[in-house]
């Protein structure tokens, strides 16, 4: 049993690492595009806003599945 926390705090801490980087990535390319376009920064906005809120929601996914086998008896 012991095990299943020690998993679950991996699992839970790749799954915000992972949500860290891609959230990362992500706002350095919107960065460099609206810098390349800048009349484009209303969409590119929009755009990075969107794929963040997924990127969160699979974190959250992830974490809710870790502790889901965390919890299991």
């Amino acid at each position: 049993m012991d095990l299943a926390y020690l998993a679950a705090g991996i699992g839970a801490g790749l799954v915000v690492i992972g949500a860290g980087i891609g959230i990362g990535r992500l706002a350095g390319s919107a960065l460099e595009a609206s810098g390349r376009q800048p009349e484009a920064i209303g969409d590119i906005r929009t755009s990075m806003i969107i794929a963040a809120a997924l990127v969160e929601g699979v974190a959250l996914f992830g974490l809710v599945i870790c502790i889901l086998l965390a919890t299991k008896s």
